[in-house]
């Protein structure tokens, strides 16, 4: 299934002011959970270049999204879910910054972070998503979409027509 999103993003944080509009097929392996945990985290990280994977999940050892940097380099790695502590440590190795959006119990992650040697863990951005929050926003998917997404200090708020659902995002420490 091919979803679009027609978003206006307000990251206070940021201080990012966009309208955004893309499109996400549904890999059929792919949850609707981890399909809007990528989506979430495409607006949570915007920035000018932000890319979802061209393989997409059929390749287990790209990012869900990535920004390129200067001269070819990858500026930004996202990873969705809990990926393996190993794609974590080959990601910390290429990129700049490292960031995981999970929609599953983080402390899982955490712990095999710390059981193995990742490369520069302790600079490893970690956010969790609120299963019940994630839950709703399902239950409100469409084919096409046009929702307000803010965010401020930690705080995401989605207005979907008029429903406006908020939840926290989980800031994870390693």
């Amino acid at each position: 299934m091919l979803y679009r999103f027609e978003w206006d993003l307000s990251d206070i944080d940021r201080n990012i002011y966009e309208t955004l509009d893309f499109r996400i097929a549904q890999h059929p392996s792919e949850s609707l959970p981890y399909l809007l945990t990528r989506a979430l985290a495409y607006a949570l990280s915007y920035q000018e270049g932000l890319e979802f994977s061209s393989a997409g999940l059929s390749d287990p050892d790209a990012s869900a999204l990535q920004a390129a940097g200067p001269h070819g380099s990858v500026d930004l790695w996202i990873e969705i879910g809990n990926p393996s502590a190993r794609k974590l440590h080959k990601a910390s190795k290429v990129s700049n910054r490292v960031i995981v959006y999970t929609y599953k119990n983080p402390n899982t992650l955490i712990a095999d972070i710390r059981a193995n040697d990742v490369h520069r863990a302790q600079e490893l951005k970690i956010y969790a998503f609120d299963t019940v929050f994630l839950s709703e926003l399902e239950a409100l998917l469409a084919k096409n979409n046009r929702w307000s997404v803010l965010l401020q200090q930690g705080q995401l708020s989605v207005n979907i027509g008029d429903v406006t659902l908020t939840t926290e995002i989980m800031s994870c420490s390693l």
